[in-house]
């Protein structure tokens, strides 16, 4: 922490990103090159009044230029090229003229941008997102453009492709609402609802649809007060749970998260988010089941946007169906949205698939949480079946069971040769595995101290990446 003070002081931030509209405004573009061209398509689609001055311009630029009707001048700079600016681009492939040019601008007061000195600008080009009516700007203040260029990417592949048309009917939409819904908080509630379900399904609504949704504000029949989405985290490393996911994230008013997941997706929430840990781990659990289930219960029925955070899939042995039926008893809306789940995921961050052609044509997935008391009796599972099935078989929650699964498998006929692996995964999406035979894998594990969450995969697709004998 004493490190990033140190950084953040050496960084003051000198530049508030402001959104000013220079449509019909002067601009200047001083140079005729790539930087001036990549300058010039930026401004476009904000429709200022443009000015291009340089020695030789680029083919390319000209054939922009003349497309757009604007004004191309092949000299030098001069001094009243300024006349009537409201803002300057020095993009020149000579260091002293930009360096001028910003000088003059200074002193004159006109905003300018050097494009080879960020200490002579008085604003920056931010990376863009550019969707219709949707401008996102990103700036690392010069720092970093290859950062500001990764969060653009990451930033326009969460925008729905229908954004401009989405943009259109919520604008339309706030006027509407204002007719109809009295109650500020109600109006509130119904336009932000509104917003999150046309990003997720990429779509509006006809006029129908939204007078049937509106008047269920209105009649309080339905609204986002009684919600709670139920969503997988995923497993493994943060940037692996779903798009859908990380947006219910950001609109959570109440967010109840599980142990198991990459503390990191809680930085997405808002400060305003309350947050609360019903963690279980073998032996320590926060809250029980029930207390969980009345939680969310409760929380949802106070009026808050409560978001259910489980690690990996909250229908794969994570009690997910459990928490959605007794939010149902309640009258509660439940939505669920998937995550990617370990019983697949973390095999394959180690190299094993779970099926693979000529080798495993089925797998499946056992927990083994309660086998230390008896597998066969109390989770109805029969070695003598499993050890017969020609797919892979991966066991959950199953390390501290591990010796008591081999020899139930053994036993029941399963050859002791058969590859295993036991696999941990960490929130870097790396893993630590150890790799045997049913034989030898508990002395392996022992002496490897391999952590727990662990998963175990038993099967021929284990020798594909695990150099087994």
């Amino acid at each position: 922490m004493q490190n990033r003070k140190f950084f953040l002081e050496g960084c003051p931030m000198a530049y508030f990103p402001f959104f000013v509209d220079i449509d019909g405004r002067n601009g200047l573009i001083v140079g005729g090159g790539k930087i001036a061209l990549h300058k010039l398509q930026k401004l476009l689609p904000y429709e200022p009044v443009l000015k291009i001055v340089a020695p030789e311009i680029s083919v390319d630029l000209k054939q922009i230029a003349l497309e757009n009707n604007i004004c191309v001048i092949e000299r030098l700079f001069e001094r009243s090229d300024l006349t009537q600016m409201y803002f300057v681009i020095a993009a020149s492939d000579n260091a002293d003229v930009n360096a001028e040019i910003g000088k003059l601008c200074r002193e004159q007061n006109i905003l300018v941008n050097v494009v080879d000195n960020k200490e002579l600008c008085s604003f920056l080009f931010p990376s863009l997102v550019k969707m219709g009516n949707l401008s996102i700007g990103i700036s690392t203040e010069g720092t970093s453009p290859e950062i500001a260029a990764e969060m653009r990417s990451r930033i326009a592949s969460m925008v729905p492709a229908d954004m401009d048309a989405i943009l259109v009917y919520l604008g339309s939409l706030r006027t509407l609402a204002k007719t109809y819904i009295e109650e500020d908080s109600k109006r509130a509630l119904f336009l932000k609802e509104m917003a999150r379900v046309c990003m997720d399904c990429n779509t509006v609504f006809d006029e129908q649809e939204t007078m049937r949704r509106m008047e269920s504000y209105i009649y309080c029949e339905k609204t986002s007060a009684t919600k709670v989405l139920l969503v997988g985290a995923g497993c493994s490393s943060f940037d692996l749970i779903t798009m859908r996911g990380l947006r219910a994230i950001r609109q959570a008013q109440v967010l109840v998260y599980d142990d198991l997941i990459d503390q990191r997706l809680l930085e997405h929430a808002s400060e305003r988010c309350e947050r609360i840990y019903v963690g279980k781990r073998s032996g320590k659990h926060s809250m029980s089941q029930e207390q969980i289930n009345t939680l969310l219960v409760q929380k949802a029925k106070e009026g808050s946007l409560v978001v259910r955070l489980k690690g990996g899939d909250p229908f794969v042995f994570g009690r997910g169906m459990e928490e959605m039926l007794a939010l149902r008893r309640a009258n509660i809306c439940v939505e669920y949205i998937p995550g990617v789940t370990s019983c697949i995921t973390i095999p394959a961050l180690a190299g094993i698939p779970v099926t693979h052609r000529e080798i495993s044509r089925s797998f499946h997935v056992i927990t083994g949480h309660l086998a230390g008391r008896d597998l066969s009796e109390n989770l109805g599972l029969d070695f003598a079946v499993l050890a017969q099935l020609e797919g892979t078989l991966v066991f959950l929650m199953g390390i501290s069971q591990l010796q008591q699964i081999v020899e139930g498998l053994i036993c029941a006929g399963k050859e002791s040769s058969t590859p295993i692996a036991v696999i941990h995964g960490n929130f870097d999406a790396s893993v630590e595995s150890v790799c045997g035979t049913l034989t030898d894998i508990v002395a392996k594990v022992e002496e490897s101290m391999i952590q727990k969450p662990a998963v175990i995969v038993i099967g021929a697709v284990v020798a594909l990446m695990c150099k087994c004998p």
